[in-house]
C-alpha cells in the first residue's frame, strides 16, 4: 500500500468519522487527493473546520452516547458476577483507569500533531509514529504493524458490538411477542406469565436481516442522523423508565454476596470493559471540537457522568432482582405494557444504532478494498462488502446467541488492548526518549499487566462458558416466565 495515499485515506475517514460515510466515488477521490492536508499547508481550511466544529456540550452529549449501548444493561448481571460490593468498586476504579487511558491517547495524539505538524491523527497512525520514536530499531521497523494490529482491534470491536446488537434485539423481541397475549395494563401484578412459545431466537436474528442490510446501504451519515436521534430519544426514556422501576422495592441487599466467587470476576471484567469501550470516538470527538483545549475537562467529566450511571444501574439492577437477574435487565422487567414498551424503544434505539456502530469497521476495510478495483466495479464491491459483514455478524449472533457471555468475549478481547493494554504502551514508547518517571512507568506498567491479565481470563473464561452450554442453550437471557 502507497504510504502516503494510506495516511491520507485512513485520516480523513477518521475525520469524516461524526459526519459522512462517502460513497465508493467520494472514496476514491479520497484517496486521490494531495496529501498537503496531513503536511500542515492547508492549516487555513483546518481552521475553517475548527471554526465549524462541534460544541462543548454536543462533545459530551456524543461521549455520553458513545457509551449508551447494550452494555450498560448488562451490568447489573456483571455486578452479580463481582459481588454487590466488588462490583461498584470495581466499576469506579475501572471507570477511572479508562478515563486515564484516554487522556494518555489525546495527550500523545496532541504532542505528534504538533511535532509532524499534522491537524489529525487518529488511534491507529498514533501508535504508528509512537512506534517509530521509540528507541528500539525493531520497534521502528515495524511501526506500521501498531497501526494495523489498533485497526484490527477496531474491527473486531465494533463488529462485536454489531453481533450483541443482534443477540439483543432477538431476545426482547422474542420476549415481547410471547407475553403479547398476557400482557395488561397493570404494572403492579404479581401473577404469573403463561408466555406463548414461538420460534427460536435464532430465527429471530435472521429476521432482522432484511433491515440491516437496508441501513447499512444508507452510507452518508447525514442521513442517519435522524436515525441516531430517535435511537437517542428511545434509549433515553427506556433508561428513565427503567430506573425508576429499579429503584422501587428494593429487598434486603444482606442475602448478597459482597464478593463473588473468583471464577465468575472475569465474566465481571469482560463485561464492564465492553461497557467502557468508548476510546476508538475520543480522538474524532476531539478532532471536531471547536476549542480543542476544553476536551480534557470535558472528557472527565463525561466519563464521571457514565461510571456514575454504571454504578447506579448496575448496582441497583441486582439489588432489586439480585440471583434472578438476566443478561439483560430489560428481560426482568414487569409484563404490562409500559415496560414492555421500553423494550420496544430499546429495540429501535439499538436497531437504529446498528448503522451507526457498522461506520467504523466498513471505514477502515472499504477505502483499501475499493483502491484495488477500478471505479467502474466500486459500488458493487462497496455493496457486497457491506452485505457480507452484515452477514457474518448474523451468523455469529447465531453461533453465539448467550447476550452475556458474548458481551464479556468481545470486552475482554478488544476491549482490554484498545482501552488497557496499548494507552499505557503508547505512553512509554512516546515519552521514553525523554525518560519517564519510575512512578509514570510503574504506574503504566501496572495498568497494562491488569489488562493482559483481564484479557487473558476474561476470554478463558467465556469461551469455557460457551464450549459447556453447547447446544443445550440454558442462556441467561432466554425469555423465563415473570413472576
Amino acid at each position: 500500500m502507497p504510504g502516503t495515499k494510506n495516511a491520507a485515506s485512513h485520516q480523513e475517514a477518521a475525520t469524516f468519522t461524526l459526519d459522512l460515510v462517502p460513497s465508493p466515488q467520494s472514496t476514491k477521490k479520497l484517496q486521490n487527493k494531495d496529501s498537503s492536508l496531513l503536511d500542515g499547508s492547508s492549516s487555513g481550511s483546518s481552521g475553517l473546520e475548527k471554526a465549524k466544529g462541534i460544541t462543548g456540550f454536543q462533545t459530551l452529549v456524543h461521549l455520553v452516547k458513545g457509551n449508551m449501548g447494550t452494555g450498560i444493561l448488562g451490568l447489573p448481571l456483571a455486578v452479580k458476577n463481582a459481588g454487590i460490593l466488588m462490583g461498584p468498586l470495581s466499576l469506579l476504579a475501572m471507570g477511572f483507569v479508562a478515563c486515564h487511558c484516554m487522556h494518555i491517547l489525546v495527550r500523545c495524539a496532541q504532542r505528534f500533531c504538533r511535532r509532524l505538524n499534522k491537524p489529525f491523527m487518529d488511534y491507529g497512525e498514533t501508535v504508528m509514529h509512537a512506534l517509530e520514536a521509540s528507541p528500539s530499531t525493531w520497534l521502528q521497523n515495524h511501526a506500521r504493524w501498531g497501526r494495523h494490529v489498533v485497526s484490527f482491534f477496531l474491527i473486531i470491536t465494533q463488529l462485536g458490538f454489531c453481533c450483541v446488537y443482534i443477540v439483543f434485539l432477538a431476545d426482547n423481541l422474542k420476549q415481547v411477542i410471547e407475553a403479547v397475549n398476557g400482557t395488561t395494563n397493570n404494572c403492579r401484578s404479581n401473577e404469573t406469565v403463561t408466555l406463548t412459545p414461538t420460534m427460536d431466537s435464532r430465527l429471530y436474528m435472521l429476521a432482522f436481516l432484511p433491515f440491516l442490510w437496508l441501513l447499512v446501504l444508507l452510507r452518508n451519515l447525514r442521513v442517519l442522523t435522524i436515525f441516531s436521534l430517535l435511537a437517542n430519544i428511545s434509549m433515553l426514556v427506556s433508561l428513565v423508565i427503567i430506573t425508576q422501576y429499579i429503584a422501587q422495592g428494593i429487598p434486603d441487599p444482606s442475602r448478597l454476596p459482597l464478593v463473588a466467587s473468583w471464577k465468575t470476576y472475569p465474566l465481571f471484567f469482560g463485561t464492564a470493559i465492553f461497557s467502557f469501550e468508548s476510546i476508538g470516538v475520543v480522538l474524532p470527538l476531539e478532532n471536531k471540537m471547536k476549542d480543542a483545549r476544553r476536551f480534557p475537562a470535558i472528557l472527565s467529566l463525561g466519563m464521571s457522568i457514565i461510571t456514575t450511571l454504571y454504578i447506579g444501574i448496575g448496582a441497583l439492577g441486582y439489588l432489586r432482582f439480585g440471583e434472578d437477574i438476566r443478561a439483560s435487565i430489560t428481560l426482568n422487567l414487569p409484563n404490562c405494557w409500559l415496560y414492555q414498551s421500553v423494550k420496544l424503544l430499546y429495540i429501535i434505539g439499538i436497531l437504529c444504532t446498528y448503522a451507526l456502530q457498522f461506520y467504523v469497521p466498513a471505514e477502515i476495510i472499504l477505502p483499501w478494498a475499493i483502491s484495488r478495483v477500478s471505479e467502474r466495479w466500486a459500488l458493487p464491491v462497496d455493496l457486497s462488502i457491506r452485505l457480507t459483514m452484515v452477514c457474518l455478524t448474523c451468523v455469529l449472533a447465531v453461533l453465539v446467541p448467550r447476550l452475556d457471555l458474548v458481551l464479556s468475549l468481545v470486552g475482554s478481547v478488544s476491549g482490554s488492548a484498545l482501552a488497557l493494554i496499548i494507552p499505557p504502551l503508547l505512553e512509554v514508547t512516546t515519552y521514553s526518549s525523554e525518560g519517564l518517571s519510575p512512578l509514570t512507568l510503574a504506574k503504566d506498567t501496572l495498568i497494562s499487566i491488569l489488562g493482559f491479565v483481564g484479557f487473558v481470563a476474561g476470554t478463558y473464561q467465556a469461551l469455557d462458558e460457551l464450549i459447556e452450554s453447547g447446544d443445550s442453550l440454558p442462556p441467561s437471557n432466554a425469555t423465563l416466565p415473570i413472576q
